[in-house]
């Protein structure tokens, strides 16, 4: 009788998506319970639905049960399949929502993977497709994720109606590669994407002014590039956004958005992503701050090595990531501070022991 797996077992909704991932990565099944219980509307909302479904469909052989109450879930994982895969994203949550586990899996699948969302593409919450673009990719290719790794931005899509669709194209690996990246370098250019759609296409450049204006006191290097999109490819709602981020001479990444509101200028828009900038760039570290869960659970499956890297103050999700992590594969990382003669610096350097993660889904070609 082969002895069943243990059961991770976690409560709450919060960072359900890292959960559900280290499950499906680690073989191990996992039970979370306590959803939102207390809760006027308890249970799972639809957005957390559709994204179980979506781990259902780029996996094989996964089984998803969920209570009478949808107060708990349990998911036995079954190997990540890959391959073609079309997802309506519910309007509640963007694009980004669905993309970041999906990202985490891609790499681990049997075929390459090919998924199309449709949804809003940018919203409040997570992180907009440009970030996801500009950002999260060029972190996997930290790992040695990257022939034919692409995220095609086909519509574009505003809250609250949504009628955007991005294609996220991802290779897979046998093992990811791993990291050492301690050395956090100067900030050398700012590079930034402003969008408008269904609205005055003079509002891209406003915002593209305004974002100048805060960010040529910093550094000259400044590309700002109006995206726009016509007719059907601008989605059914009118909204606009600025995503900027910042490159070191060492490759390290930050990165801010913000998006339009009802009532507020282009101009603050603007203002706001200029600063937000400046104050993950000032938070330091090698990694930007919504990728260092991403930058870590890489390293984790990485090569039996120790890898490092350089991060600013971790968030709560990361923390809280790390916990899991723990659960998930016995992973314990050291943290040390980066610099422990300079008293106001905050970076810490994290390092850890990969597991030595081989993609044995993958079909030899």
């Amino acid at each position: 009788m082969a002895q069943a797996p243990t059961v991770l077992h976690f409560s709450g909704h919060q960072y359900l998506r890292h959960r559900l991932v280290l499950s499906i990565l680690s073989g191990k099944p996992v039970r979370i319970d306590k959803i939102r219980s207390d809760d006027k509307n308890p249970g799972l909302r639809d957005y957390e639905v559709s994204l179980l479904r979506l781990l259902e469909r780029v996996t094989n052989g996964t089984i998803i049960e969920i209570s009478v109450t949808g107060t708990a879930v349990l998911l036995k994982p079954g190997v990540i399949a890959g391959g073609s895969v079309t997802h309506e994203c519910p309007t509640s949550r963007s694009v980004g929502y669905f993309l970041e586990p999906v990202i985490m899996l891609a790499p681990f699948a049997k075929k390459p993977m090919q998924i199309t969302l449709r949804g809003i593409t940018t919203d409040d919450h997570d992180l907009s497709v440009d970030i996801i673009r500009t950002v999260t990719l060029p972190h996997l290719q930290l790992f040695g994720v990257s022939d034919g790794l692409e995220l095609r931005i086909k519509k574009r899509g505003s809250a609250p109606l949504g009628g955007g669709e991005v294609q996220f194209l991802c290779p897979i690996v046998k093992q990811v590669k791993t990291l050492n990246f301690v050395d956090a370098g100067k900030i050398k250019r700012i590079r930034g994407i402003s969008h408008a759609v269904r609205v005055n296409p003079q509002f891209s450049n406003r915002m593209i002014e305004a974002a100048r204006s805060v960010l040529n006191r910093y550094i000259p290097d400044i590309y700002l590039y109006s995206d726009v999109y016509k007719g059907e490819e601008s989605g059914k709602s009118p909204g606009y956004a600025l995503s900027l981020l910042a490159e070191s001479t060492t490759g390290a990444m930050h990165s801010a958005e913000a998006i339009s509101k009802p009532g507020v200028p282009p101009e603050d828009i603007a203002l706001e992503a200029a600063r937000s900038l400046l104050v993950e760039i000032r938070k330091g570290g090698a990694v930007d701050r919504q990728h260092q869960s991403l930058v870590l659970l890489f390293m984790v499956l990485g090569s039996e090595d120790v890898g490092r890297c350089r991060l600013g103050e971790p968030t709560a999700r990361t923390i809280q990531f790390l916990r899991d992590v723990k659960e998930a594969f016995g992973t314990a990382f050291k943290i040390a501070p980066a610099d422990p003669t300079d008293p106001e610096s905050t970076d810490l350097i994290f390092s850890c022991y990969g597991v030595g993660y081989v993609n044995a889904n993958r079909s030899l070609a």
